[in-house]
């Protein structure tokens, strides 16, 4: 049986090793505010949220290697794909099981909660879903599924966005991270969505800037219009006003511009060398 931080020629690998220590750490965390009593009267409540969110955010995190992985052209990075998917598996089994747990382990009252509660329901169907993708993620399930295995795993998407609906509805109140990891999402779904041939333009990473942006005012204002009674143009307002800076929006930007910046200066730093020999090699001749 193949260890996780070894590849099949059974050689360590420090990347892999480094990402599975990385994995339990904020479970661990929570554990031991949880054991020091820093989560106040509702301890297990809190630790239920927090293993949702950590979840979603691992999902998020396996979503973004496929991108990165092209765009710093580092295909080792792949090789924790699996791993980070399996992570939030583990986080959102984790964060059901709590739940049981919050029940006194009254299946029957679990069950029907999930029947009745939609955000429940939606939280449910996301878990059955990521246990279909992790229990089809080893190397046999592959080559037994051949091109139907992709057909299954394209399903991460809407998956993803179940988790996301299922984020803003356990939220409830403040709903700024949700929006920010929506946000996050549509940056990563619309880089998709583009031709294979201008992913890596130079000019796309700087159009996702505005588009993400945009897609997550437009999410926010959705979310507030059809789920609040909260006047969604007063939350779109808010984004041109200074006294609510930044908002989700802004953070958003702030990451697809970071992205385009770095993706600028590691190309330009890539052709440096090639420019200093191109001129060592005119100059010889």
């Amino acid at each position: 049986m193949r260890v996780p931080w070894r590849d099949r020629q059974g050689r360590f690998l420090p990347f892999k090793a480094a990402v599975l220590a990385t994995a339990p750490i904020p479970g661990l965390v929570y554990l031991a505010w949880w054991i020091d009593g820093d989560l106040g009267g509702r301890a297990l409540n809190e630790v239920i949220h927090a293993t949702g969110n950590w979840a979603v955010r691992w999902l998020l995190l396996s979503l973004a290697i496929t991108p990165f992985a092209r765009i710093v052209e580092w295909p080792r990075l792949l090789t924790v794909r699996r791993m980070v998917g399996l992570t939030a598996l583990a986080y959102a089994t984790i964060h059901l099981s709590l739940y049981i747990a919050d029940q006194k382990f009254k299946l029957l009252t679990v069950v029907s909660e999930i029947a009745l509660r939609f955000y429940l329901t939606i939280g449910f169907v996301t878990l059955l879903g990521l246990i279909a993708l992790g229990a089809t993620s080893t190397d046999g399930a592959m080559k037994r599924m051949g091109k139907r295995w992709k057909q299954l795993h394209r399903l991460v998407y809407p998956i993803g966005g179940l988790a996301l609906l299922h984020f803003y509805i356990q939220t409830k109140a403040n709903v700024a991270e949700p929006v920010l990891v929506s946000g996050l999402f549509a940056w990563l779904m619309s880089w998709r969505l583009l031709p294979m041939a201008r992913r890596t333009a130079l000019s796309t990473f700087y159009a996702l800037v505005p588009v993400s942006a945009a897609l997550t005012m437009a999410l926010e204002f959705a979310w507030y219009g059809i789920a609040t009674r909260v006047d969604p143009f007063r939350i779109l307002t808010a984004n041109w006003t200074a006294n609510f800076f930044p908002r989700p929006a802004h953070e958003v930007a702030a990451v697809a511009l970071a992205i385009a910046i770095g993706v600028t200066a590691r190309r330009l730093l890539s052709r440096r060398p090639t420019a200093r020999v191109s001129a060592a090699g005119t100059n010889s001749r």
